[in-house]
């Protein structure tokens, strides 16, 4: 028998008028040069109730999709605008998520409290097939994967860069869209960030460590990507760092 996992994130409709809510006491802030870019800078931001952003980790290199930007699906308004990120497009999706949930093949990993973390076996497999019912979504198989689709959703296949992840929830509310993107990871970068990725957003392990260990469910931190231009753009708009 499979088990389906739920990610315990609550989320809401993004509405026009968007701002980061005013319970959020902490963001994380990706960059990039431009919608086609792949390299990316990455800090942290904290407040108190209130009070006004302080920068408290970062600025870290990192890289995301080969193929640079394309809005994603997460607590900011809906758009039309292009490009729009889509399954196998190479792209990371622009916007505002929720951050929660880290996977790894190491026994634990230093975190918060109330942070999750799954330690991650043959088992374990998270479906990028549009077609699948169980698009965009963690499984636990009660069995060796067999299937072709089961060992092609392998979350654990001895990649290292793969060996520590942070969920980016990308298309997630109200339920995953088919072929609208899957599998948003922050994750440790490759060939020491000569590589961009597939569409997630990876740093160096050391920092990704520490960004881990920083993040507090509690201060219900979100993730922030988009072009520095657009960035600066829509910050007073979106309360933004």
């Amino acid at each position: 028998m499979t088990r389906l996992f739920f990610l315990s994130l609550a989320f809401s409709l993004p509405v026009s008028g968007f701002q980061i809510a005013s319970d959020c006491l902490q963001v994380v802030v990706g960059t990039t040069e431009t919608w086609k870019g792949s390299h990316l800078s990455v800090s942290i931001y904290e407040r108190s109730q209130g009070q006004s952003w302080q920068q408290t980790g970062g600025p870290w290199s990192g890289r995301c999709g080969k193929k640079g930007l394309a809005w994603g699906r997460g607590l900011h308004p809906e758009t039309t605008s292009v490009p729009i990120k889509a399954e196998g497009d190479w792209r990371s999706p622009a916007g505002v998520f929720k951050l929660g949930g880290v996977w790894g093949y190491g026994k634990s990993v230093e975190r918060k409290p109330g942070m999750s973390y799954r330690q991650v076996t043959t088992r374990d497999l998270w479906v990028e097939d549009p077609a699948s019912p169980h698009y965009n979504k963690h499984l636990i198989l009660s069995h060796e994967p067999r299937d072709p689709w089961e060992k092609k959703a392998q979350m654990r296949q001895n990649d290292y860069p793969h060996s520590l992840k942070l969920f980016v929830a990308h298309n997630v509310y109200p339920k995953p869209i088919p072929g609208a993107g899957s599998s948003i990871f922050f994750h440790i970068w490759r060939s020491g960030g000569t590589s961009p990725t597939a569409g997630c957003s990876s740093l160096k392990e050391i920092h990704l460590r520490s960004l881990i260990a920083r993040l507090d469910p509690r201060k219900k931190p979100v993730y922030v990507l988009l072009p520095l231009q657009d960035y600066r753009r829509l910050k007073s708009t979106w309360a933004l760092p």
